[in-house]
């Protein structure tokens, strides 16, 4: 019979942790939070201190029941939630409806799903961390006050399903703000001179850099050719070589917020996939009777600690010096933890460094793998020593004009034998070879070749970008960014483009409304000290209570000026300039969920809708009569089809454009990649490079 009773948050996690412990344990889930404030109001009393009222959420009464019946029978209960602030206050939740003393040690907490770690766990239970809730309760009743205020207000002024919130308004304020930084960008002129050096049988690139030793910026084409007026000699004379060896450090392994942004890099995953898989990852996967059965992956996936065990230091590094050699074995990782970063976590890593991603194809699902390795691979490279680089810069002197070359080479690829980090711009580091090249030696140029650039603004937000950011400006914590960029999605404020965002129209104008009336709600420098406020109570140093009553004072003031001064904004309706080919009535455009539409104005007479097609100016290859127009799927991937559909069924997944094949004569089409544009025949082999 069963003494001792553990209640953890879901059945797989369940089912996993029963069969560490033994016969001795039961272990439940309690499938997340079983008591929560009420959905149907602000359950916030903020007269009486702002006590929350909390409540059983609905459909939960059986789970709690059961769970209760269990307690009663148990000897001991343990309280084995996630390892956070949200663990933390379902576990409190659950000692009140149980009725377990709260100075027991029933709290049990763990950063791996592994039979030593959940062993060693249940070793040193501890009391319920009340500072831990209290920053927990502090963060729901704040975004209560803001969210149950502020969200009614703009149903009644703009648009029923409205809503604001804490990080959710600042991340869209983000997006506009880098949006109206390229409309209002202004491109600048500038040019570059790139040389084609020769050395015997081998060519190498150098560029200009300035005269007289002074770096000079190129800013017109006049400039340029009083550069090249000044080349008078024959050849170009080494001035200098500067050779030196340069060490690459690996990258940190991953918190929740780089593990997010490099799966999009590498993956292409969405934050909300990514923490799925990482979830099922963690929560244990089934490998087999003699692999062990179910075993959790990874270490816990919501951390913003780049700490590691000293236990599984040490069975990496162990590995990597039979695997690679003792030389390639890094140093323990230096350096401070971000701020207000919780060390009682672990960076997030594979469970052991033995299960290589090899051993499980054809156990995890694809993506499950890919994401397995993506970790396994970053973990395992952090720990490797660097790579050494030989470089190589070359002064090249022709008449005080001075350009430069550049090269590398590996010498020791350390980590890189692994894993190399990836980047926002897709490149990757290549070596550049540079010759054997002395001082004073003369060097002919085969051409110099003059290129007119214009500044670029900068790139809207992906979703590994805006992560980023949110993460550098310390916004939001490692739980919120999934749930955030959902939700910005969700309620139309911001859409995704080439998977970039964009901002809505009604976007806009809520947000131009809080930075209106709620200024500190979009204000990134509130919202970072408020995060840092809720990192001083779980600290202990100061009272849930004095923050929020600190905020809400002001906030109340600003509340009843809103209600009184703000206007009924009507989105007013478009006409499109075409007619309801249904009732004959005029077709407008209308705001929806994720942007303009157009519809019947006979609405709700005629429920009559269409999307509002873009035109790319190619007549249809199929039909030679309709316009070919940009769709989207149900995924939101982008197609091309003809607008007389269904009459002409003609679809595409690159672009077609007003060109036939040279040699079938069949349509040419736009074929994408993240490295390069090429023009290719739907036909036949026929293809060629883009011109940009």
């Amino acid at each position: 019979m069963s003494n001792y009773l553990v209640i953890v948050e879901s059945p797989a996690k369940a089912k996993t942790i029963e069969r560490y412990l033994g016969k001795k344990y039961k272990v439940k889930a309690s499938m997340g939070h079983v008591i929560d404030l009420p959905k149907s109001q602000m359950g916030v009393d903020v007269e009486a201190e702002y006590k929350p009222k909390y409540i059983t959420i609905r459909g939960k009464g059986d789970i709690l029941k059961e769970l209760r019946k269990e307690a009663k029978k148990a000897t001991k209960v343990y309280l084995a939630a996630d390892p956070d602030r949200e663990g933390e206050a379902i576990a409190w939740h659950l000692a009140h409806a149980l009725k377990i003393d709260e100075d027991s040690k029933c709290r049990v907490v763990f950063n791996e799903i592994t039979k030593d770690a959940i062993k060693e766990s249940f070793k040193h239970p501890r009391k319920i961390d009340y500072n831990l809730v209290d920053a927990q309760q502090a963060r729901r009743v704040l975004d209560r006050l803001v969210g149950y205020n502020i969200s009614p207000l703009l149903w009644k002024k703009v648009k029923r399903g409205l809503s604001a919130g804490r990080v959710q308004s600042v991340a869209v304020k983000l997006i506009i703000d880098r949006e109206n930084e390229i409309k209002n960008f202004v491109p600048e002129e500038y040019w570059s001179i790139e040389g084609t050096f020769l050395k015997e049988k081998d060519n190498f690139i150098g560029k200009f850099y300035g005269i007289e030793g002074k770096k000079l910026e190129l800013k017109n084409e006049q400039e340029v050719k009083d550069i090249l007026n000044r080349l008078t000699e024959k050849q170009f004379k080494i001035d200098k070589v500067n050779k030196r060896e340069r060490r690459r450090n690996p990258a940190r392994p991953f918190i929740t917020s780089t593990l997010q942004q490099e799966a999009a890099r590498k993956l292409n995953f969405r934050a909300r996939k990514t923490m799925m898989i990482a979830q099922q990852l963690y929560e244990g996967i089934d490998l087999g009777r003699k692999s062990g059965g179910i075993t959790g992956l990874i270490t816990y996936m919501r951390t913003d600690s780049t700490r590691i065990s000293a236990s599984a230091r040490s069975e990496t590094i162990a590995y990597i010096e039979e695997k690679f050699g003792k030389n390639y074995i890094g140093a323990s990782p230096k350096g401070k933890q971000q701020e207000g970063a919780q060390d009682a976590h672990e960076a997030i890593r594979p469970t052991s460094v033995l299960r290589e991603p090899s051993s499980l194809k054809g156990i995890l699902s694809n993506d499950q793998l890919k994401l397995y390795k993506l970790i396994y691979d970053r973990f395992l490279a952090s720990q490797m020593a660097p790579a050494v680089m030989d470089t190589m810069t070359v002064h090249l002197l022709n008449n005080g004009v001075e350009f430069r070359a550049t090269g590398s080479k590996i010498k020791f690829k350390g980590f890189m034998t692994v894993y190399i980090e990836g980047t926002d711009h897709g490149k990757k580091d290549e070596e550049k070879y540079l010759p054997d090249l002395e001082e004073g030696e003369l060097i002919n140029f085969k051409d110099l070749q003059p290129n007119q650039h214009f500044t670029q603004p900068p790139p809207r937000y992906t979703e590994a970008t805006l992560v980023g950011t949110l993460e550098k400006q310390g916004i939001g914590r490692p739980s919120t960014y999934a749930p955030t960029l959902d939700t910005i999605q969700r309620r139309g404020y911001v859409r995704l483009d080439n998977r970039r965002f964009v901002p809505t129209e009604i976007g806009e104008i809520v947000t131009e409304i809080l930075e209106e009336y709620f200024p500190e709600i979009t204000n990134v420098d509130f919202t970072v000290q408020m995060e840092d406020n809720l990192d001083l109570i779980e600290e202990g140093k100061v009272g849930w209570i004095n923050i929020i009553d600190d905020f809400y004072k002001d906030f109340e003031l600003r509340l009843e000026k809103a209600e009184d001064e703000m206007k009924e904004i009507e989105i007013k309706d478009e006409p499109a300039g075409i007619d309801c080919e249904k009732c004959g009535s005029p077709m407008v455009y209308k705001m929806g969920r994720y942007g303009k539409f157009m519809a019947c104005s006979n609405f709700p007479d005629c429920r009559n809708t269409k999307p509002i097609l873009k035109k790319i100016g190619v007549t249809c290859p199929l039909c030679k009569k309709g316009e070919i127009v940009e769709r989207k799927s149900k995924k939101n991937r982008v197609f091309y089809g003809c607008d007389s559909y269904p009459e002409c069924e003609f679809v595409s997944w690159d672009k077609p454009i007003n060109r036939s094949c040279p040699k079938c004569n069949e349509f040419l089409v736009e074929k994408r990649t993240k490295k390069q544009v090429q023009i290719k025949c739907s036909n036949c082999d026929y293809k060629e490079e883009a011109q940009s």
